[in-house]
């Protein structure tokens, strides 16, 4: 184990939550995982991935095969659900972005279709209309 992999507590909690193969068991399932972790955390190309974590095509190939599939999203809810079981959430760490992200000036003069814009429109009002119905006292 290298530093940055997963320790053997934290290996416990994120396994049951990767699939296996239709054969079984991957026997490097924790080492590729750990491989993606390390990329993620670095922030280099795939093919920098260190040899000791296997091929990195092989770890991209598993990356993107869990990522379609929402193994990601289902190992952060099982996290999540895990720490509050513990009483563990800690909210002071949630964070709202407000930033605002202004588009080129040359963007300012889109030509759109009129039929395409009234449509667009109606649909903008509908759903300010679903809004303002969605709130009490309105």
């Amino acid at each position: 184990m290298t530093r940055g992999d997963l320790t053997v507590g934290e290996w416990e909690l994120v396994e049951p939550f990767l699939p296996m193969a239709a054969t079984g068991p991957i026997p490097d399932l924790r080492r590729q995982f750990d491989a993606i972790m390390w990329r993620f955390r670095v922030g280099s190309p795939w093919r920098d991935v260190p040899e000791r974590y296997g091929n990195w095509s092989t770890i991209y190939g598993q990356f993107q095969s869990w990522a379609r599939r929402g193994v990601f999203q289902a190992l952060m809810d099982g996290m999540i659900a895990e720490a509050a079981a513990r009483g563990q959430v800690d909210l002071s760490l949630v964070s709202v972005d407000s930033t605002v992200a202004r588009a080129h000036h040359h963007a300012a003069g889109m030509v759109v279709d009129a039929e395409l814009l009234e449509e667009l429109e109606k649909a903008v009002a509908e759903e300010k209309g679903m809004l303002r119905r969605d709130k009490p006292g309105r």
